[in-house]
């Protein structure tokens, strides 16, 4: 907090009445750290949350993950009034706080979009926004100063939903949570590409003609990464389909894929997840908790591809993940309610805020690999970030060695394991220097 109160001076935040506890507990070389960058920032005057995040972060890479979990068990939660512990993304994946996907362009594929504060306040990162059902693509170009806007986008649709959601929750600036629930790859650039034709549908044909438009404009909109929360069709016989032949094509041109498993705990994938070229992501169940015996596999699809390579090759969290709900849609007003209830002391609207599973009047708690998929680009963004020379496969082994086992799971429903962010990137920085 400021010294006159106007605001953080770290994150230049204004104060939004979060009920915040001292953080006494942080190491005194982090706060000097900080303080010495920001002189005005004062523990004894109860800290913004996100800044409190960033320093947990920063313990972390200064003494080690051991110590910044103490030190989040002493704290968490910071906002009693406003967190209802669910625990940030970057805390939980144990990120590097140096690296935050900062010029890297990450093509993000779902069923929609919308342009939520979260990515396009206080600057606009969405690059570009492309419609695949139907030929020729349709698509626009926004700069960063300009509001992103796009056919239906005000619509309030229940197929937006999810788009918004998987995209805010890896890459969103948690602008209205005060930085708080922030992605990993928070100033990572964005190209959305929407694939919900107007019968409902995500078809195979939807998906190629997607991977293939990304392939086209890799270089004019410097993607790096492209990521896919959807899946497409089953297909017989697998070997040679469109949808795998695309990520390959990708891959070949120097950018990752990251694709979600599926969520029906089935030995049955379909594509893009079956690509052997892509990085397929199930799902983890880390409880809300840092306690690595306490994790589980989440129920996510899993098989072996036709070049005998076994899916997923990580998992990452599926459950307890924190996005922003769609504006304007139902339980977004009722969210507003209800805390508003909570406000003026009626304990009743507990129950539903429970049942919902809202953190905030702005945020709920989701789940599914649709989510860990992209959570896993924005490590892979960071990654980049620190080491733009990676390629795909440097990224693969990467993740993969940054991994940890699940204990009590199978190889085959974990592959390697769950990902630490930190030791990603810091794998990632060490191939620099390995060169």
């Amino acid at each position: 907090m400021d010294r006159d109160g106007a605001g953080c001076p770290q994150c230049t935040q204004p104060p939004h009445n979060a009920d915040t506890r001292p953080a006494k507990c942080l190491d005194p070389i982090v706060v000097a750290n900080i303080a010495g960058a920001h002189p005005q920032w004062l523990t004894e005057r109860g800290d913004c949350p996100a800044c409190i995040q960033h320093a947990l972060l920063q313990t972390r890479l200064t003494h080690g993950v051991a110590a910044m979990q103490r030190c989040i068990r002493q704290i968490w939660p910071i906002d009693v009034h406003a967190a209802f512990g669910a625990l940030p993304t970057p805390l939980r994946l144990h990120a590097d706080p140096r690296f935050t996907g900062k010029g890297v362009t990450i093509a993000h594929v779902d069923a929609g979009f919308y342009p939520h504060p979260d990515l396009v306040k206080p600057v606009n990162r969405i690059r570009a926004w492309a419609e695949t059902t139907r030929s020729p693509v349709r698509s626009l170009q926004f700069s960063p100063d300009t509001p992103p806007e796009w056919p239906g986008w005000h619509h309030h649709l229940h197929w937006q939903w999810h788009g918004l959601m998987t995209t805010a929750a890896a890459f969103g600036n948690g602008f209205l949570s005060h930085g708080l629930y922030r992605g990993i790859a928070s100033d990572a650039d964005l190209v959305l590409v929407q694939t919900w034709d107007r019968r409902g549908h995500i078809t195979n044909a939807t998906l190629t003609r997607a991977l293939r438009w990304i392939r086209r404009k890799r270089l004019e909109l410097g993607i790096r990464i492209v990521s896919i929360s959807v899946a497409g069709d089953p297909v017989e016989p697998l070997q040679g389909n469109a949808v795998d032949q695309a990520v390959r094509e990708l891959v070949e041109h120097g950018v990752t894929v990251i694709a979600a498993s599926g969520n029906k705990c089935e030995r049955n994938l379909v594509p893009p997840a079956t690509a052997a070229e892509a990085i397929t992501v199930g799902g983890l169940d880390d409880r809300n908790v840092f306690d690595r015996d306490q994790h589980e596999v989440w129920h996510s699809n899993y098989d072996s591809t036709i070049d005998g390579l076994w899916k997923p090759e990580v998992v990452a969290p599926s459950l307890w993940v924190v996005a922003p709900m769609l504006p304007g849609s139902p339980v977004a007003v009722e969210a507003q309610q209800l805390f508003f209830r909570r406000a003026r002391g009626d304990a009743g609207a507990n129950e539903r805020i429970a049942e919902l599973k809202l953190v905030t009047p702005h945020y709920q708690h989701v789940e599914g690999t649709s989510f860990a998929a992209p959570l896993i680009a924005g490590v892979a963004a960071c990654m980049l970030e620190a080491n733009p020379g990676l390629s795909p496969d440097d990224i693969r082994l990467a993740l993969m060695a940054s991994a940890y086992k699940i204990a009590g799971a199978s190889d085959e429903r974990q592959g390697a394991g769950a990902v630490d962010g930190g030791q990603a990137v810091a794998i990632a920085m060490n191939m620099l220097t390995g060169r």
